[in-house]
């Protein structure tokens, strides 16, 4: 995993049920505000949603910690009624988490490596 300005880099899949993609968006529109502050609470920067309209759903996310934002996340009590209220919206999820992606290149880190 790349990080750079200490900020930790995370692109994760999930796969959105197609029938499901309006509501699902709908919402996101509106997300609780309890739900944001713990976000934000746990660590959670510059986080992002991507939905393709076959329900392709691809995540980005800064922390710290990846790992510590998760897990702090996942000890709140909005979180577990955020994802029980979200489950159904999902076509799988890999032992019930989230698909990750390795990072190979950023921009930045590669142009503070040159010697102009």
């Amino acid at each position: 995993m790349i990080v750079s300005s200490s900020l930790e880099r995370v692109c994760f899949e999930l796969r959105v049920r197609p029938e499901r993609i309006d509501e699902y968006r709908a919402r996101h529109a509106a997300v609780w505000p309890d739900m944001l502050r713990a976000l934000r609470d746990t660590g959670w920067r510059n986080y992002s949603l991507f939905l393709r309209e076959d329900g392709l759903l691809i995540g980005y996310f800064e922390a710290e910690s990846a790992e510590s934002a998760m897990a702090a996340m996942a000890e709140t009590e909005v979180d577990a009624r955020w994802q029980a209220d979200m489950a159904e919206f999902f076509e799988d999820r890999p032992g019930g988490g989230l698909r990750r992606y390795l990072e190979v290149f950023h921009l930045e880190d590669q142009l503070a490596g040159l010697a102009d």
